[in-house]
């Protein structure tokens, strides 16, 4: 595995080289940024799709990315990829004092709480206030909703158990509905925002992922329609001209040939 993981260094570097690829040497972190994430979702997709073959594929393109980012990086004379592993070999010898060291736990309920303490008194952490610092803004919402409400569990901010959580979704929905009532626009984003958040603490409490649930539930329905589409298509019938009643027969009937 190292020759080749080397190979790909090589030729990364030389794609990057002078002689090398045009549009390689044009990039910049900003410009080739979104890739990652894209092939991270691509990777989801084949761990949601239980494909192998996919999963090994985009974690390639993953690879691709990180050597990619850390040559551009080398040539600035910033950092290379050496350095890369170097730090995250430290990072995690360093959060696990109970596996590296002689730091003794119960559960995986203390290793994150050590998990956090630990953070906090690393290097380059020390000006993170607060304990919801460092998670990215451009996380999904619902992603980053979840890992906030995770970060002060930790320390102890979380109910023990479901009722009082689905009572608050409860709560929420019902000031949602008052504010809807009332035509207050911005008042209701607000509290859609509330029953959004709530409902992810309670997917949370049932080790439920809030963001794969909804990503599912929109992969299901484009599924559905599509198959809506295909119906009408074979009748020469456009979707415009159907009445409700027909569109809704049709969707009852694409539960059951598709899923």
């Amino acid at each position: 595995m190292g020759k080749e993981v080397d190979r790909l260094i090589e030729i990364v570097s030389r794609l990057r080289s002078p002689g090398g690829c045009p549009w390689d040497r044009e990039q910049t972190h900003k410009s080739i940024m979104s890739c990652l994430l894209d092939e991270a979702y691509e990777f989801f997709d084949g761990v949601e799709n239980n494909d192998i073959g996919i999963m090994r594929e985009e974690l390639g393109d993953i690879i691709l990315q990180v050597v990619f980012h850390s040559e551009m990086a080398k040539e600035a004379g910033h950092f290379d990829i050496e350095d890369v592993a170097h730090d995250i070999c430290e990072k995690l010898i360093n959060r696990h004092p109970h596996v590296f060291g002689d730091v003794k736990v119960k559960s995986s309920k203390e290793v994150l709480s050590n998990w956090e303490h630990i953070k906090k008194g690393e290097k380059g952490k020390e000006s993170r206030k607060y304990i919801i610092d460092g998670i990215p803004d451009k996380l999904p919402a619902l992603f980053r909703a979840e890992k906030m409400q995770r970060r002060v569990a930790r320390v102890g901010f979380d109910w023990q158990d479901i009722s009082p959580v689905l009572d608050k979704v409860e709560e929420e929905f019902s000031e949602f509905r008052e504010a809807l009532e009332t035509k207050d626009v911005e008042h209701a984003s607000d509290e859609l925002g509330d029953i959004l958040f709530a409902l992810v603490n309670v997917a949370r409490h049932n080790n439920i992922c809030a963001e794969d649930a909804l990503r599912m539930t929109v992969k299901k329905f484009a599924k559905r329609f599509r198959y809506i589409e295909d119906q009408f298509n074979k009748k020469n019938k456009k979707l415009s001209e159907a009445s409700l009643e027909e569109l809704d027969e049709c969707w009852e009937e694409s539960k059951k040939k598709v899923g």
